[in-house]
């Protein structure tokens, strides 16, 4: 529960709603961080042009690289909210060796 509160804005915190029911948390957990996915990768295509005679050359590179660990560290989040939702709404699970990966 408090790791999918750490996903969210600490403000989600105030909503009882979200402490009570984990699977509306994970929901709202998901879409949160799907749209911070959108935006990384918009910021991401943007950075370079948006910020050219803002910052030094070697400075907008140093915003390429946080977008480039925070875009994939954002999808292995998503997809670890689908995966902790859907246990919560019961589906099973099959293990398989691509698991293991």
């Amino acid at each position: 529960m408090t790791w999918l509160l750490d996903a969210v804005p600490p403000d989600y915190r105030a909503y009882e709603v979200l402490k009570r029911h984990p699977i509306a948390l994970a929901r709202m957990a998901l879409h949160h961080v799907n749209a911070a996915v959108e935006a990384a990768r918009a910021g991401y295509r943007s950075a370079a042009v948006d910020l050219k005679g803002h910052l030094p050359p070697h400075a907008v590179e140093a915003v390429l690289d946080v977008y480039r660990e925070e875009g994939p560290r954002l999808v292995r989040l998503a997809r670890a909210i689908t995966v902790v939702e859907q246990a919560l709404r019961g589906d099973m699970f099959t293990t398989t060796m691509r698991n293991f990966r």
